[in-house]
């Protein structure tokens, strides 16, 4: 290497260490000036870690019975057995692969979904936007969790059937908001000037709109988890959604009532889990939408 080359080498490291300690420094500010969304997205991290690594973790297969049946919470079984020996704990960790993968593949699938139906509406205008809101109108007049029941019931039972109704209950929430953002941003100064340019409509919707929406996409996607867990576990406890022997925190509720007075620690565990998980998720979407938007950060301080 010349010594051309090393300077150039040194010159670039210079300017890259004050960048990524710049990062750092943002990213622990952050984390200082909300310690209760810092506190909940680590736990919540700490909830996908456990699921994705529950087969190392877990002790127990979800499926074995290595124990009594009934057997109440103890150094062996930290959180008992159920009603045919299995290992409460174990079946736990592998329902939130269950519960966390639906959720997060719902959420995502149905607002990208949404997220497009709603730009390309708010852009369009005219009648294929009365069109679509119409539609958007008659889906969000249905109860969410009672239509996911009725698509689940009409294509079959199983986790694939319930991604799907949960992914198409969140379609209108997203495409609503995402409409009304667009709506907001094309009437701004920078999009007037590119449409009079002559760019075209796939330029400016990629050049100017998305990136100035993704915020709010964030936000929306962050705060629908919390919903897409409950109605995962919903749908587990009615017997429309994982179906046995595949361990869910719904179907581990459902299994549970039924033995509610002999082992309680067969409710109360699945519930916590479900509990803390949208707990945090909420968390963690407030915090993610005081941080995009100072604005709702000083109207809540001002509450108190």
């Amino acid at each position: 290497m010349t010594a051309a080359s090393r300077s150039e080498a040194a010159l670039a490291l210079s300017w890259e260490l004050p960048a990524s300690r710049g990062r750092w420094r943002a990213a622990a500010r952050l984390a200082r000036q909300n310690p209760v969304g810092t506190v909940a997205l680590v736990i919540l991290l700490l909830l996908c870690l456990a699921a994705l690594f529950a087969p190392l973790i877990a002790p127990n297969s979800p499926t074995a019975q290595p124990g009594a049946r009934l057997e109440a919470p103890s150094t062996r079984y930290w959180f008992g057995t159920d009603r045919i020996g299995r290992d409460v704990f174990s079946r736990l960790l592998y329902g939130g692969r269950i519960s966390l993968l639906v959720g997060f593949v719902a959420v995502g699938t149905g607002t990208l979904i949404g997220s497009a139906i709603g730009m390309v509406s708010g852009y369009l205008g005219g009648w294929f936007d009365l069109i679509v809101q119409r539609c958007m109108d008659v889906i969000m007049s249905i109860p969410a969790l009672l239509l996911a029941m009725v698509i689940v019931a009409s294509f079959g039972r199983g986790v694939a059937n319930a991604l799907i109704a949960i992914a198409i209950v969140l379609i209108p929430t997203a495409a609503r908001v995402m409409r009304s953002v667009v709506l907001q941003i094309q009437a701004r100064a920078y999009v007037e000037a590119a449409q009079a340019s002559g760019a075209s409509s796939g330029r400016v919707l990629w050049r100017h709109v998305i990136p100035n929406a993704i915020d709010e996409v964030l936000i929306l996607a962050s705060i629908a988890l919390a919903a897409a867990v409950i109605i995962e576990a919903a749908l587990s406890f009615l017997g429309l959604g994982a179906q046995p022997p595949t361990a869910s925190w719904g179907q581990m509720l459902a299994e549970g009532r039924q033995n509610y007075l002999r082992a309680p620690h067969m409710v109360w565990a699945p519930s916590l889990a479900i509990c803390v998980t949208v707990l945090t998720v909420t968390l963690v979407g407030d915090t993610l939408r005081d941080i995009i938007d100072p604005r709702t950060r000083g109207a809540r301080a001002s509450r108190f």
